[in-house]
């Protein structure tokens, strides 16, 4: 380059980053249902289609994360409110609620063809998809978190709908304050 930047993984990233969290986007919207994936390309109203835009305002932010420090905090600020809404999704998979994160390795590879035949930028690439992996072991503990809520959240309502069975047959007078417990 003329102005005298070194072309390096980083630079190139910066660069690039608004084609490559498009493509990203793009893949990760792709996981869901064939329907729902046009539904959500197409619409732009966030109210009507929040999970689109979860996605759209928290994967860029994630991408620079892991240009910067990777900050914890900063990173699970980005990934609760994605995972939250995937975990309470029955039509994806432990593994689809969480493998959009890979898709950016891929998102990056095919933006990126060109300058990764450079045997440095390459090798700064395995380093960098490394980040990418420990991003999704951060998501991981997310999404497990997330979806244990939801079998606590399930768990109870099973639980006070056979007491209230129980009262109305007469079986039970009266529910404790601190409530039904098994």
């Amino acid at each position: 380059m003329g102005d005298g930047t070194v072309m390096n993984l980083d630079n190139l990233l910066k660069q690039n980053k608004d084609a490559i969290v498009k493509k990203w986007l793009s893949s990760a919207i792709d996981t869901y249902p064939a329907d729902t994936s046009i539904f959500m390309k197409r619409q732009k109203d966030p109210f009507a289609n929040p999970v689109g835009n979860t996605l759209s305002v928290n994967l860029g932010p994630l991408f620079d994360e892991l240009l910067n420090e990777m900050d914890y905090e900063t990173i699970t600020s980005h990934l609760d409110p994605i995972l939250r809404v995937r975990a309470v999704q029955p039509i994806l998979s432990s593994s689809q609620s969480i493998g959009f994160i890979f898709l950016l390795k891929k998102a990056i590879r095919g933006s990126l063809k060109k300058e990764l035949l450079d045997k440095d930028i390459s090798k700064e690439l395995l380093y960098f998809e490394s980040k990418i992996d420990e991003l999704t072991l951060i998501a991981f503990d997310i999404y497990l978190k997330c979806r244990e809520k939801v079998y606590d959240i399930k768990a109870n309502e099973e639980r006070n709908r056979t007491f209230r069975a129980f009262e109305r047959a007469g079986l039970l007078t009266e529910i404790p304050a601190d409530g039904p417990s098994l």
